[in-house]
């Protein structure tokens, strides 16, 4: 290590100045390409090279992301620029680089970046009360995370908590709730848990959008003494592939949650803060959980940043001990600035009622764009501007998918469901980005044919 000091330092300091620097010269696009590729195939992850569509396999050449162009899209090293159909997994709910959350988060760290853990730090205490203010329901107190998945653990150690004499946990199939341990045992794709068998004791699966298999599944856990005690679900699935069920699920899952006694955990780390046309896609069917899960965009597209909320009923669980579940970096300052910001602009600009409506825009659109080619197509759905694209194979939706990146559009399947293909854009696109996305859209169907 200190025989390379020098050069690691050498190294270092030629990447922070590249970071300095809004323009690269061609020499310097290269090295970044080059460094890129390299560094994934010898200390990151070989694997990533051969999944990304953005890599040239054999040749020497990527599409190395840059930097953001605009709110709707990004830009990659040699200046290409793409709309933006994934929107990082759903990060970017309010755009990207929003000047609001940017000054946010810029303001707070002229201030203070972290806080000394030990004395009470205001702004937690402030998105606290924002968060029991616009959630739906009796939800009121806040555990502050970094991600989706560290919210779903705290949701279920926290139900856990919370019913010690009801041990199981109901999750669905084609459910994605995040690869720990915890969360993963909720997650259903098989080959996400095999290699990390036995997952956590207590976890079965039901069919999502099947009450009466959930209904039988509390029924036979209550007579062998396996009681349930808590159900997690995401109301629209977003990795099993934008599954949306019928009107009555939610409230017939809330319902038999009550009669059982169990806790409805809601994941809305992908559904949540606008996306689906209300700020919590819960709100489309008038129902509250006991349990909320937020994330992705809830940082506003700027920080990491996510929630466990929940009712002072099950929340005051930790009331005499606040040290059972905890986090070094959760509820941060830089973060709560950036949520407290994504929300104040999710509400001033009206996001979720834009989402509504370009959703129906955007919908329109692709049903048009897919229309002579139902034979590689197979449904175009959605709520809100969290869209699907079902094909007929996953092999026939890659194609499609890498045939829109090299029209500049970025869209990307589901990670349950390869054969759906997502389009998620920021929810401040504007409705001649969506003729963009469909045009592309409709001339990759044509340059595609169907794999049997």
């Amino acid at each position: 290590m200190m025989a390379k000091r020098d050069e690691i330092l050498q190294y270092s300091q030629q990447v922070l100045d590249l970071i300095a620097q809004s323009k690269t010269t061609p020499e310097q696009t290269q090295w970044v390409i080059s460094e890129t590729l390299h560094g994934f195939q010898e200390y990151v992850n070989p694997g990533f090279l051969e999944y990304r569509k953005s890599v040239t396999l054999g040749g020497l050449d990527a599409t190395v992301e840059w930097s953001d162009a605009g709110a709707n899209g990004f830009r990659d090293i040699k200046g290409k620029e793409f709309i933006d159909c994934l929107g990082g997994f759903g990060i970017y709910n309010v755009g990207h680089r929003h000047p609001k959350v940017m000054k946010a988060v810029i303001d707070q760290m002229n201030r203070q970046a972290l806080h000394s853990q030990d004395l009470l730090d205001p702004l937690r205490a402030m998105l606290a009360k924002i968060l029991a203010e616009i959630t739906p329901g009796d939800l009121k107190y806040s555990f502050f995370v970094n991600s989706g998945t560290e919210s779903v653990e705290g949701a279920l150690k926290l139900a856990r908590a919370f019913n010690p004499k009801k041990p199981t946990i109901l999750a669905a199939t084609k459910a994605f709730h995040g690869k720990s341990y915890g969360s993963l045992a909720g997650t259903a794709k098989g080959v996400f848990r095999r290699p990390f068998m036995p997952m956590l004791p207590g976890f079965r699966h039901v069919h999502f959008n099947d009450l009466d298999m959930l209904e039988k599944t509390m029924d036979a856990c209550r007579m062998v003494g396996e009681d349930v005690g808590a159900v997690l679900l995401e109301p629209i699935q977003g990795e099993g592939g934008i599954n949306i069920p019928s009107e009555n699920y939610l409230p017939a899952v809330r319902q038999l949650c009550d009669d059982y006694g169990a806790l409805l955990i809601l994941d809305e780390v992908q559904t949540g803060m606008g996306r689906t046309g209300k700020m919590f896609a819960c709100e489309h069917y008038n129902v509250a959980p006991d349990i909320l899960c937020l994330a992705k965009s809830f940082g506003g597209g700027i920080m990491p940043a996510g929630a466990v909320v929940a009712t002072e009923r099950v929340f005051s669980t930790l009331f005499d001990n606040p040290f059972l579940h905890t986090t070094t970096f959760g509820g941060n300052p830089l973060a709560c600035a950036a949520a407290i910001a994504n929300i104040n602009v999710l509400l001033e600009e009206k996001l979720p009622e834009r989402a509504a409506t370009m959703g129906d825009y955007l919908l329109e659109a692709l049903q048009h764009a897919v229309q002579g080619h139902e034979d590689k197509v197979v449904d175009v759905r959605g709520k809100g501007l969290l869209t699907a694209l079902e094909f007929v194979n996953d092999e026939l939706g890659f194609e499609v998918a890498k045939n829109m990146f090299d029209q500049g559009v970025l869209v990307a399947g589901t990670l349950i469901n390869a054969q759906v293909i997502r389009v998620e854009p920021p929810l401040t696109i504007e409705k001649s980005q969506v003729d963009q996305v469909a045009e592309v859209l409709a001339k990759s169907l044509e340059r595609v044919t169907v794999h049997v």
